[in-house]
């Protein structure tokens, strides 16, 4: 059993989904806007995010159904919003290690999954902020849309009713944990290419080797291998 609902304007559907966490017999509890006005992203960063062009979602999944890691869940979730807006734009589609999903070079949407109790059950909360129509960027370069990325336009209650059914289906079935680390390698944004990084404030070239069921990103250096976790270091693209 799964339920979608919507509200017209919110500060932060992870926030504000316990509102509509009253039904005890669904697995998945689906809330979004098109209008959050404090959205937030991954590690305290902020998700700006302009009224009816873009969609805020979160789905609640209960703890319980799931069987994999909570690293691993975090990737196969970002496995999983990559697929669709792959299926969606038609295009290839990258993750951006950890969780942002890069569309022609522009992050396109970004994902923040955090783990709560509501009536005695255990949820993850997977929000997920997508870029849809929004043309400017005036503030965050490296942001762009699935309209500046495709010049494709798509009707905002289409994408997030397919958008929820889609994920149900990925969560019913996850696969093993062997297949979703390789599934997120597979996808991993500038992968075996030489990219620019930067590490307390210093730059520096190196290569995306791979990321590990721990969390952590392997670069390769001029010195070598190091593996690093979120905050660590920048790429810088």
């Amino acid at each position: 059993m799964s339920d979608l609902f919507y509200q017209k304007e919110c500060s932060s559907t992870n926030d504000e989904i316990s509102q509509v966490l009253l039904y005890p017999d669904s697995n998945f509890v689906g809330l979004y806007t098109f209008n959050q006005t404090k959205g937030r992203g991954q590690y305290g960063n902020t998700w700006i995010s302009t009224a009816e062009k873009n969609l805020a979602y979160t789905i609640a999944v209960k703890t319980d159904s799931i069987s994999l890691s909570d690293f691993m869940f975090n990737y196969y979730t970002a496995i999983a919003v990559r697929q669709y807006i792959a299926i969606l734009t038609e295009n290839t589609v990258k993750i951006k290690w950890p969780n942002d999903i890069i569309l022609a070079n522009k992050k396109v949407a970004g994902i923040l999954i955090e783990k709560r109790k509501y009536n005695g059950e255990n949820y993850f909360l997977i929000g997920t902020g997508i870029n849809i129509l929004q043309e400017k960027f005036d503030k965050i370069s490296n942001a762009g849309s699935i309209f500046t990325q495709t010049g494709k336009k798509h009707d905002l209650q289409t994408v997030v009713k397919e958008f929820h059914q889609f994920l149900i289906e990925k969560f019913k079935n996850p696969p093993s944990e062997i297949e979703v680390l390789d599934g997120f390698n597979e996808n991993l944004f500038r992968k075996d290419e030489i990219s620019v990084f930067e590490i307390e404030g210093v730059r520096q070239n190196g290569i995306i080797r791979k990321a590990d069921e721990n969390g952590k990103i392997w670069i390769e250096f001029e010195n070598g291998l190091q593996a690093f976790y979120h905050k660590e270091i920048k790429l810088l693209y």
